[in-house]
């Protein structure tokens, strides 16, 4: 799924029979500020450029009253910052075209029908299919959340069937626009993002080195703390996300093959630090690995990175005959390069499988799904004449179980009062003028996303004054029908909607962690066979070794994905807290051995 809950720290309870058990829920992580996502900028800025060039153009013109479509197109800018400028590619223009899609559906519906309540039904509907493809897709932020407020909002637009057509292509329009903002940047720095989910990694594989050193292990048996294992699943996880990425970058020239095996070395070595103990030299290696994540960051040269003959034959790949193992400057296209592990399932068949009948997925569409209708009618009953905001507010709070769902929920109530308490300190600027309206638009779009990744409600503070002056430049309302509206809404869809949660449960949350134990089974037993053998020398073994290393580690990012999402339930049966500590266990050892396998043999430059 795209975003999950951090571990807590805290071990599982288990319910005295064995069986369900309900889980408190918590308040105070749930206001707490993080540190803001390394590139938080680089979304904030895009949609900024990507909302201003057409809002500007629709002054000029005399028609704010179309900002509405235009900023459909335009808020695709917020996503895909984390993938390669080729697959940064093909996803923006599936999520402009989704984009497109979605707003065409709402407004056929509303120039269709004028019954509120069969409006808010299709909205509910359409928003359970956005957040069901979008963790199928695993798109990553902002997810689900703007297809909805856009299309949820335009259900609710005055409409006539022969304007739809010109809508959707100012939607497209500005859609195209927001992809050659988002592409524009590799003209700059083409590497970018691979460089900095490297750099994720390094960093990751630096703080393992120094808890380990700092903490070292605890119990008569040696075992890890809780610092060191959180740390070791930390870095398993960078790692295998910077492998995901530079999987998407293609290698057809020289030059980019070389630049793609630098990373690669780079990456092996962060992979190194899951093989390595508590030993002397730890310090200073998690000092090398974070000197080369701050090269990456700024732009500087590739560093060379000395690697064992394994690690080289497996980097390698299948040689030609006549050709010898390849070196970071001398790559021909296609050689020299990992290559994911075979039978993995990629692209549409990966996402259709995540959908497909017992899918945990199905669980939070329907709650999705249940929650928005009876948000909507909810708010339809207590005498809101536009109802979509319920609907947005009931979409947004569905995460990955009830835990987060609920510190969702409470977030975006208490940044949505905060939020309308900004909206109405800015009223006299609002006043002044259409440009001060496009300024204060553009400032709450940025302010959104600087703040959003420290905390969701703090985020929520400027999206709820920036949608509000979205829905003024179509038709002024009253300030405190507005503002009141928005209130009850928020209310309502918090309280429906984490009703809904709370009530449907996710049993299959449990069942996840099964399969995940049984992959985490399989991919262990082939590691322990391939360790059982001598290393034979050339690149078929060093291969096979990090095709089984990969394997394990996904299967182990998995299953600890899987066991926190079920932790969250508020209502769910008994985990098999002793079964899945056994095979982290086991399976971080086995890892250990694959990468001890192909270690560097030294950790001097």
């Amino acid at each position: 799924m795209g975003k999950h809950a951090k571990p807590s720290g805290k071990s599982l309870t288990t319910a005295p029979d064995g069986g369900a058990r309900v889980r408190p829920l918590p308040l105070r992580s749930t206001v707490r500020l993080r540190r803001p996502v390394d590139i938080w900028h680089k979304p904030a800025l895009s949609a900024v450029v990507a909302m201003a060039v057409p809002d500007l153009t629709l002054y000029a013109l005399g028609r704010l009253d179309l900002i509405l479509y235009t900023s459909a197109g335009a808020l695709c800018a917020l996503y895909a910052h984390g993938l390669p400028y080729a697959a940064r590619a093909r996803t923006l223009l599936w999520v402009v075209l989704g984009m497109a899609a979605s707003l065409g559906i709402a407004l056929t519906a509303a120039s269709l029908t004028t019954s509120a309540a069969v409006l808010v039904v299709l909205a509910s509907l359409l928003a359970a299919a956005h957040k069901m493809a979008c963790e199928a897709t695993r798109i990553g932020p902002p997810g689900n959340l703007i297809l909805t407020f856009v299309a949820a909002s335009a259900f609710f637009v005055p409409q006539r069937l022969g304007q739809v057509p010109l809508h959707i292509v100012l939607a497209l329009g500005a859609g195209a626009l927001a992809w050659l903002v988002c592409m524009a940047p590799g003209l700059v720095r083409p590497r970018g993002p691979e460089r900095i989910a490297t750099a994720r990694a390094l960093e990751a594989a630096a703080g393992l080195l120094r808890t380990r050193a700092d903490g070292g292990t605890e119990g008569d048996g040696g075992t890890e703390g809780d610092g060191v294992a959180h740390a070791r699943h930390t870095t398993a996880a960078a790692v295998n996300a910077a492998w995901h990425t530079l999987f998407l970058v293609p290698a057809r020239t020289p030059a980019r093959a070389a630049a793609r095996a630098g990373l690669e070395r780079l990456l092996v070595r962060a992979e190194s630090a899951l093989g390595e103990g508590a030993e002397t030299g730890a310090e200073a290696e998690a000092e090398r690995l974070r000197e080369w994540a701050r090269l990456l960051r700024s732009g500087g040269s590739l560093p060379e990175v000395p690697l064992t003959a394994a690690q080289a034959e497996e980097l390698a790949g299948v040689v030609a005959e006549g050709a010898g193992p390849v070196g970071v400057g001398s790559a021909p296209a296609g050689f020299g390069l990992r290559q994911p592990a075979p039978g993995a399932q990629r692209g549409v068949r990966a996402v259709l499988a995540r959908l497909a009948p017992g899918s945990p997925l199905l669980p939070i569409g329907a709650r999705v799904a249940a929650g928005c209708v009876l948000a909507g009618w909810v708010s339809l009953a207590v005498g809101v004449g536009h109802p979509y905001w319920a609907v947005v507010t009931a979409a947004s709070i569905y995460q990955a179980n009830t835990t987060l769902s609920w510190q969702r929920a409470f977030q975006r109530t208490v940044g949505n009062l905060l939020g309308l308490v900004l909206f109405s300190v800015l009223l006299p600027l609002i006043h002044t003028g259409p440009l001060t309206m496009i300024a204060l638009a553009l400032a709450c779009q940025f302010g959104a996303e600087a703040c959003i990744t420290r905390n969701y409600w703090l985020g929520s503070v400027w999206v709820t004054p920036m949608a509000l002056l979205l829905t003024e430049f179509g038709a002024r309302l009253p300030e405190t029908t507005l503002i009141g509206d928005r209130w009850i809404d928020t209310v309502v869809g918090a309280v429906v909607g984490l009703a809904c949660c709370v009530l449907v449960t996710n049993r299959r949350a449990a069942d996840r962690i099964d399969v995940a134990l049984e992959r985490v089974a399989v991919a262990e037993a082939a590691a322990c066979r391939l360790l059982a053998e001598a290393p034979a020398p050339g690149a078929d073994d060093a291969r096979e070794t990090g095709w089984a290393r990969d394997r394990l580690a996904g299967s182990l990012v998995e299953l600890r994905e899987a066991v926190e999402v079920a932790a969250g339930e508020w209502w769910q049966r008994a985990l098999p807290e002793e079964r899945i500590a056994r095979a982290e266990r086991g399976g971080h050892r086995a890892l250990a051995g694959l990468v001890r396998r192909l270690e560097a043999p030294a950790l001097a430059a």
